[in-house]
């Protein structure tokens, strides 16, 4: 057991810190890449509630930390109820890209990214099918502009 392991770089094969079975890099923070995924969601949704948590405080005017002490201060709920809401709804339909946004039908590998950022199946993959809030006529015409631009001629001196 021990010829074993004199023969392994140091570093090169680390266990999962989570003791899920699989290997660790140190790129990963010695997480396997299913654990390190699950770690960057969670890292994601943590910021997105401190972010409306600092947004929320900042429109009410109340502060969570005494500037004295590190004990709470306020008793209210940092997240309102819609606010938080609108977060789970958010990232509901980030984890749901299977399946199109109007009649919920998985649409799997052939499914038609709209846009608008949503997933739609065959039938509803046409704007006007799923009433898409994509300003199609304003990038067409961002597009012409760039394309074209006004030249206009020197004016010539009058002799």
């Amino acid at each position: 057991m021990a010829e074993e392991q004199r023969w392994q770089e140091p570093g090169s094969h680390r266990p999962c810190v989570n003791n899920c079975g699989f290997f660790g890099s140190p790129t990963t923070l010695d997480l396997c890449s299913k654990c390190y995924k699950d770690y960057c969601i969670k890292e994601q949704k943590m910021k997105n509630a401190q972010i409306a948590m600092e947004s929320t405080l900042s429109q009410t005017g109340s502060s969570i930390f005494s500037p004295s002490s590190s004990t709470l201060v306020d008793s209210e709920p940092a997240i309102p109820a819609k606010e938080e809401t609108q977060v789970v709804a958010e990232s509901c339909s980030q984890s749901r890209s299977n399946r199109c946004d109007v009649c919920r039908k998985r649409v799997g590998l052939t499914g038609f990214k709209c846009r608008c950022g949503a997933m739609f199946c065959g039938s509803h993959r046409y704007p006007e099918k799923h009433n898409c809030g994509f300003d199609y006529k304003g990038l067409g015409r961002e597009a012409i502009a760039r394309a074209n631009p006004v030249i206009m001629a020197e004016k010539l001196d009058k002799i």
